[in-house]
């Protein structure tokens, strides 16, 4: 992943605490811009791989067509309410569309890790239930922001 984080060294994550937080939270806000330049935020659950941000998308929502037109996004994941216990990523870059669209389980090697996480994160289970409405976005970040403010009583 390229792009260096400048500022906030002292609260940046790891790379171990970045890919537990990312795998640990369970919402994410996907940015995206429309036709007109109007910014657009919108919630979505997702996977972490340890490379790439998986995001499961409803095929007919503003989101994926905006992604279709100008595939570049940043994504925030975040947590904590009060001021020392902030944390959180932002991760931009551009998505890749993987598998049909919408996904409807056809052999997809590809998505044999993100389908797993994904089921066995939101629903308990082994193997993903395909609805027809869904497809994959593969966001493999460029730049990573990262802060845990948590660690400002560590010092």
């Amino acid at each position: 992943m390229t792009g260096t984080q400048r500022r906030g060294r002292k609260i940046m994550m790891t790379t171990g605490e970045l890919d537990d937080f990312l795998t640990a939270r369970r919402t994410c806000r996907v940015a995206t811009v429309s036709a007109e330049g109007a910014p657009h935020v919108s919630a979505l659950w997702f996977v972490w791989d340890g490379v790439s941000l998986w995001l499961y998308s409803v095929v007919r929502s503003k989101r994926w067509a905006e992604l279709r037109r100008e595939p570049r996004v940043a994504v925030i994941v975040d947590a904590g309410e009060e001021y020392e216990e902030l944390r959180g990523a932002e991760l931009s870059g551009t998505v890749e569309f993987v598998g049909e669209i919408p996904r409807t389980g056809d052999l997809c090697a590809e998505l044999d890790v993100p389908e797993t996480l994904f089921a066995r994160k939101y629903s308990g289970l082994e193997e993903l239930t395909h609805d027809g409405r869904h497809a994959w976005l593969r966001l493999t970040p460029t730049k990573v922001v990262s802060w845990d403010f948590r660690k400002l009583g560590t010092s």
